[in-house]
Protein backbone atom coordinates (compact mmCIF):
# COMPACT_ATOMS: atom_id res chain seq x y z
CA UNK A 1 0.00 0.00 0.00
CA UNK A 2 1.30 3.00 -1.00
CA UNK A 3 1.09 6.88 1.00
CA UNK A 4 -1.62 8.17 -1.18
CA UNK A 5 -3.77 4.87 -0.43
CA UNK A 6 -3.42 4.81 3.00
CA UNK A 7 -4.08 8.20 3.32
CA UNK A 8 -1.06 10.39 3.25
CA UNK A 9 1.66 10.75 5.58
CA UNK A 10 2.64 7.62 7.15
CA UNK A 11 3.98 8.28 10.63
CA UNK A 12 2.69 11.61 11.05
CA UNK A 13 -0.78 12.92 12.77
CA UNK A 14 -1.52 15.69 9.96
CA UNK A 15 -4.14 16.43 11.86
CA UNK A 16 -2.00 17.81 15.08
CA UNK A 17 -2.43 20.35 17.45
CA UNK A 18 -0.22 23.66 18.23
CA UNK A 19 1.59 22.96 21.41
CA UNK A 20 2.47 26.04 22.03
CA UNK A 21 5.63 28.10 23.04
CA UNK A 22 6.26 25.90 25.93
CA UNK A 23 5.93 22.18 24.63
CA UNK A 24 2.36 21.50 25.94
CA UNK A 25 3.21 19.16 28.23
CA UNK A 26 1.88 20.91 30.83
CA UNK A 27 -0.44 23.23 29.58
CA UNK A 28 -4.01 22.12 29.55
CA UNK A 29 -5.15 24.97 27.57
CA UNK A 30 -3.73 25.01 23.97
CA UNK A 31 -3.61 26.92 21.11
CA UNK A 32 -5.94 24.58 18.82
CA UNK A 33 -4.96 25.87 15.84
CA UNK A 34 -3.25 23.11 13.61
CA UNK A 35 0.36 22.26 13.58
CA UNK A 36 2.72 23.07 10.24
CA UNK A 37 6.03 22.93 12.17
CA UNK A 38 8.21 20.57 14.04
CA UNK A 39 10.98 21.80 16.48
CA UNK A 40 13.78 18.72 17.60
CA UNK A 41 14.60 19.33 20.80
CA UNK A 42 17.21 17.34 23.02
CA UNK A 43 16.25 14.51 24.94
CA UNK A 44 12.32 15.56 24.50
CA UNK A 45 9.66 14.96 21.38
CA UNK A 46 9.51 16.92 18.91
CA UNK A 47 7.49 20.02 19.26
CA UNK A 48 4.08 20.23 16.92
CA UNK A 49 3.47 24.56 16.21
CA UNK A 50 1.49 26.56 13.89
CA UNK A 51 3.33 29.39 12.25
CA UNK A 52 2.25 32.08 15.09
CA UNK A 53 4.01 29.73 17.65
CA UNK A 54 6.98 28.95 16.02
CA UNK A 55 9.84 32.01 16.68
CA UNK A 56 8.40 31.87 20.26
CA UNK A 57 8.93 28.15 20.90
CA UNK A 58 12.44 28.98 19.35
CA UNK A 59 12.69 30.99 22.60
CA UNK A 60 11.02 29.66 25.20
CA UNK A 61 10.54 26.37 24.47
CA UNK A 62 12.79 23.86 26.90
CA UNK A 63 15.50 21.69 24.76
CA UNK A 64 15.45 23.01 21.73
CA UNK A 65 18.67 22.50 19.61
CA UNK A 66 20.42 25.55 18.41
CA UNK A 67 21.23 25.81 15.61
CA UNK A 68 17.19 24.77 15.64
CA UNK A 69 16.10 21.71 13.85
CA UNK A 70 12.47 22.47 11.82
CA UNK A 71 10.45 20.44 9.44
CA UNK A 72 7.44 21.63 7.90
CA UNK A 73 5.12 19.08 8.75
CA UNK A 74 1.12 19.27 6.82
Amino acid sequence: MTDRESGGMTGRDHAASCQGPYGGETDPGGCGDPARFEVARHLRAPLRVCPVHLGPSLLLADGVLWPPGISLIR
